[in-house]
């Protein structure tokens, strides 16, 4: 394993959600009662939970593929990569971007790492996938590029 990286939501999200759940504990409690309460404010974190733990993704690179969540793309299929600071980020989400490109971005994360492909038979250009760590991404699929040229 060349690299590994888990998106999740930020620890403020958490919080968040759980002052949402103890404001919908004393609103429901004060009406319908203390184990309406309890009952709805439990619900609300499962939910939350559940949200939360279906947005986290995982980013690893071997000596084979890159695998963003489920979808994975082998080396050789992939031309180049480069490191995105903040603004270009914005800009390749934004005004820059191409609607047939892959993107895993997560607006917590400012930053991303686009992974331009080599295929003729697929319509994808690029993946744009965010990263709290791009130039690390970006010399991790380098070197498993390098790697792999030389095999």
């Amino acid at each position: 394993m060349l690299f590994r990286e888990r998106l999740s939501v930020p620890i403020i999200w958490w919080v968040l959600a759980g002052l949402f759940s103890l404001s919908v504990l004393i609103a429901v409690g004060a009406y319908l009662g203390l184990v309406w309460g309890v009952g709805t404010s439990v619900a609300t974190l499962l939910v939350a939970t559940a949200i939360f733990g279906s947005a986290s993704i995982v980013i690893s690179v071997d000596e084979k593929e890159i695998q963003v969540g489920r979808a994975a793309i082998e080396h050789a299929f992939i031309a180049a990569c480069r490191a995105l600071n903040a603004e270009e980020t914005r800009r390749r989400t934004g005004i820059e971007a191409d609607a047939r490109a892959h993107m895993v971005v997560r607006p917590y994360i400012k930053t991303a790492v686009e992974i331009t492909l080599d295929d003729p038979e697929d319509p994808v250009p690029y993946w744009l996938v965010s990263t709290r760590h791009p130039q690390r991404l970006a010399a991790a699929m380098q070197d498993a590029s390098s790697s792999t040229l030389t095999e």
